[in-house]
C-alpha cells in the first residue's frame, strides 16, 4: 500500500481554543513564540520578568515577556456526494474525493488537529458523518467507504444544512464539490459557512468538456436526473463545451472573490503538493 501524501495547511488569522497544536494564537498564557513585552500589571508573571525592556521603559514600568501558545483547530471536510460527483473521468471524481479525504485526515492527525467529515446530497448523509476527533485511522476507513459508495443523490441541497454539524468555534473547513449548482444555492451555502475559514475545493476532469474524438454519435446521461440524450459530437460542439467550462471557472472565481475566498481547483488526480502550494502562495 502506497504511503498517504500529506498536505500542509494553515489557518488564516489566529486560532482560538484550549488544546495545544500547530497554529498561531493570540493567547499569552504559555508557549514558546515570543510576542513582545507586556506591563507587569497586565501579566503578573515574575518568572518572565524582562530586565532589559524594563530598564528601557520611559515610564519606569516593570515588563514581562509575552509568549503565544500554539493551538489546535478543528479541520472539517464538507463533501458533495450527489450523483454528479460520480463522474467517470481519469481518474474518477469519486476517487479524487477519497484521496483528498484520506490525505487531509492524515495531515490533521499529524498536526494534532481534530478531523471531521460531513457528506451531503439531497440531505446531510448521517451514515457518513464523522465528528471532529483525533483517531489516526479514521480517514483511511472513511476513504475506503467513499471509494465503494454508490452516489445516487439527485441534488446537493443538503450542503445548506451542513453548518449544523460543524463546531461552533471557528474551524478550517474544506468545501469539496464540482460546483455544478445554481448560483443562488451556492451563495446560500457560502453564507451558512461564513463563521469558518472556508476553502472551496473544485473537482473537475478534462473529460467534462467532452470526448477527444472529433465526430461521432454520443449517448449522454445526466447522472442526477437520469435523463438520456443522443448527440452528434463534432469539433464545434466541443469548442462550445470548452468555452462554457472556462466561463464557469471565471464566474466561480468572481463569486468566491466577492466572499473573500480563494478557490482551489483540482483538475484530474489529487495532488497533495498543489494543496500545500495553495496555502503558501
Amino acid at each position: 500500500m502506497a504511503a498517504v501524501r500529506e498536505v500542509h495547511y494553515r489557518l488564516p488569522g489566529l486560532a482560538a481554543g484550549a488544546l495545544p497544536g500547530a497554529h498561531r494564537s493570540g493567547r499569552g498564557e504559555g508557549g514558546f513564540e515570543y510576542r513582545g513585552p507586556l506591563p507587569l500589571a497586565r501579566a503578573r508573571d515574575l518568572r518572565r520578568l524582562d530586565l532589559r525592556s524594563s530598564l528601557r521603559d520611559p515610564f519606569g514600568q516593570w515588563t514581562v515577556r509575552q509568549y503565544s501558545q500554539r493551538l489546535s483547530v478543528p479541520v472539517l471536510l464538507v463533501a458533495d456526494v450527489s450523483a454528479s460527483m460520480a463522474f467517470d473521468g481519469r481518474p474518477p471524481r469519486q476517487e479524487v474525493l477519497a484521496d483528498f479525504t484520506e490525505s487531509l485526515a492524515a495531515s490533521a492527525w499529524r498536526n494534532g488537529d481534530g478531523f471531521g467529515f460531513v457528506a451531503c446530497d439531497e440531505q446531510v448523509r448521517q451514515d457518513l458523518l464523522l465528528p471532529p476527533g483525533r483517531q489516526r485511522g479514521a480517514g483511511a476507513a472513511l476513504a475506503a467507504r467513499l471509494r465503494g459508495l454508490v452516489l445516487s443523490g439527485r441534488s446537493s441541497q443538503g450542503l445548506r444544512e451542513a453548518w449544523r454539524w460543524l463546531p461552533q468555534r471557528r474551524s478550517l473547513v474544506f468545501l469539496v464539490s464540482d460546483f455544478h449548482l445554481p448560483e443562488a444555492e451556492l451563495r446560500a451555502v457560502l453564507a451558512s459557512l461564513a463563521l469558518h475559514a472556508l476553502v472551496p475545493v473544485v473537482l473537475w476532469q478534462a473529460q467534462e468538456a467532452g470526448p477527444e474524438a472529433r465526430r461521432g454519435l454520443l449517448d449522454l446521461v445526466d447522472p442526477e436526473t437520469g435523463r438520456r440524450q443522443w448527440l452528434w459530437w463534432r469539433p464545434a460542439l466541443r469548442q462550445q463545451m470548452i468555452e462554457r467550462q472556462q466561463g464557469l471557472r471565471e464566474r466561480l472565481r468572481l463569486l468566491f472573490a466577492g466572499q473573500r475566498l480563494r478557490p482551489l481547483f483540482i483538475e484530474g488526480a489529487f495532488d497533495a503538493d498543489a494543496v500545500t502550494r495553495h496555502f503558501l502562495s
